[in-house]
């Protein structure tokens, strides 16, 4: 398994299930103990996601990752991230995929919506049909990211950066074929943000729609 430091103006932590050594044969950055993430015992096991939906709040991303296998299909883990953070897990995610497709080809993508022309749900009818946990729905916060790989999954550990411990708040596993669609959203979720920022390029007449803070992505899952 390969791994991503953390995003770049976060410590240097390493991923403690992993023990590799670094395939490039490179020392580690950085050998600080403090600096090292601390993987509490109720998150150690993770969760194996089968999608996500990426929204998009007023100072914060939420990724909900969701599980689909079976009913009732759930939301597994909420994972809070602040806007200026999102564009460098991108970045990072974006760098781990190509090394992915380096070592091992484009990871093989879920089976195509058997019915795409079908009329996409609304955000409040997705939600419907998850269920969303007690202990979910406030999620966890994130920071910063430690991002691993193998041939056939990637591995995502979030971290909370806090001095004088970093810590894992979520970890969350994903099939290889699910990443290029989760990296699509994210990058999808950063747009919005910018273009709302922008504000409307063209005088035409404006939008009936009162504006949202919440828009989901669509699911990136595979069902």
């Amino acid at each position: 398994m390969t791994s991503e430091p953390p995003f770049p103006d976060q410590p240097d932590s390493d991923e403690p299930s992993s023990g590799q050594p670094d395939p490039s044969g490179k020392a580690p950055q950085n050998e600080n103990p403090a600096l090292r993430a601390r993987v509490p015992d109720h998150v150690a096991d993770g969760c194996f996601s089968t999608g996500a939906i990426v929204m998009t709040g007023p100072s914060e991303f939420i990724i909900d990752f969701l599980q689909t296998i079976g009913r009732p299909h759930r939301v597994a883990t909420r994972v809070v991230i602040p806007h200026p953070v999102m564009p460098q897990f991108v970045d990072a995610l974006q760098k781990n995929l190509d090394i992915y497709r380096g070592r091992f080809g484009e990871p093989q993508a879920p089976p195509p919506n058997p019915n795409p022309d079908a009329r996409r749900p609304s955000p409040q009818e997705i939600y419907d049909d998850l269920k969303l946990p007690d202990d979910v729905l406030s999620g966890v916060y994130a920071n910063g990211v430690m991002i691993g790989h193998g041939a056939t999954e990637f591995g995502l550990d979030f971290l909370t950066s806090f001095f004088p411990q970093s810590a894992v708040s979520a970890r969350v596993f994903l099939a290889s074929g699910q990443v290029p669609r989760l990296l699509d959203s994210l990058k999808g979720a950063v747009k919005q943000l910018q273009d709302r920022r922008q504000g409307p390029t063209n005088q035409g007449p404006p939008s009936q729609e009162p504006p949202t803070d919440d828009s989901p992505q669509p699911p990136a899952d595979s069902v």
